[in-house]
């Protein structure tokens, strides 16, 4: 009775460790730029205690993200930009670190520094990037930022910095609680001057709404199956144990 609970108890709480890994995808089905996250169950062997290790059981886990790109979305705002292909704008992590995203709708704060939708600072060629006042902002394809100076007219046109663009490879990446994308060495990419920005589009979510939401429905059934089962277990339990009582 014990290893058939067990059995049933795992189960339930592998079935809902990856209901949770969907329902965050489906959460963020209209996230820009999100990358859904993967779920699978793994077999681990048991190696410890007496005896073999010729038992197993399994384990829900999420072995990585999927990279496939979201589709355009044409905003017609400045500062909205969707990178084309591979690639990746680079930011300042809340801890410090480098950090890449594919989320462009970008801001200006009143101190004139670049942020994301979620005010993490773009990273330009020096850093995180401070323009100075400007009546108008423009962003090249190769990242590169142009302002017209505030009270300037039309014609005076200044370059200030460019968007710090990353091509890593995608072996080397992993993505953090967070939601950003980071190198699994901690360190700093390289910019890569072949990637080309879109302005006035942004890349939504590459989440299947669909094929969460009907995944989650599949493992809301599996749960209710093992629920039963150790329903069933409790109750064949008593019944033998009142048939030892009778004895």
């Amino acid at each position: 009775m014990d290893k058939a609970v067990y059995i049933a108890m795992a189960s339930g709480q592998n079935i809902m460790s990856a209901q949770a890994i969907r329902a965050n995808n489906l959460a963020n089905a209209n996230t820009n730029g999100f990358q859904a996250d993967f779920a699978q169950a793994r077999s681990m062997g048991v190696y410890y205690g007496e005896g073999l290790s010729t038992r197993a059981y399994s384990r829900a886990e999420s072995p990585g993200t999927d990279f496939q790109r979201g589709s355009l979305n044409e905003t017609g705002r400045d500062l909205d930009m969707a990178v084309e292909g591979d690639g990746w704008i680079a930011v300042r992590a809340p801890d410090g670190t480098e950090a890449f995203t594919r989320a462009g709708s970008l801001k200006l704060d009143p101190n004139g520094q670049l942020l994301t939708g979620n005010n993490l600072p773009v990273l330009g060629n020096g850093g995180p990037i401070a323009l100075p006042p400007s009546d108008k902002v423009t962003l090249g394809a190769d990242g590169t930022i142009t302002i017209q100076p505030a009270g300037q007219s039309v014609e005076v046109l200044a370059t200030v910095d460019r968007i710090k663009l990353v091509k890593p490879e995608y072996a080397e990446l992993v993505k953090g609680k967070d939601g950003l994308i980071r190198r699994r060495d901690g360190q700093e990419q390289a910019p890569d001057a072949s990637i080309r920005l879109q302005s006035g589009f942004l890349e939504t979510s590459n989440v299947n709404a669909v094929d969460e939401l009907t995944s989650i429905m599949a493992l809301a059934r599996q749960f209710e199956v093992n629920v039963k089962m150790m329903k069933m277990i409790e109750e064949n339990s008593s019944a033998a144990a009142q048939v030892l009582r009778a004895q």
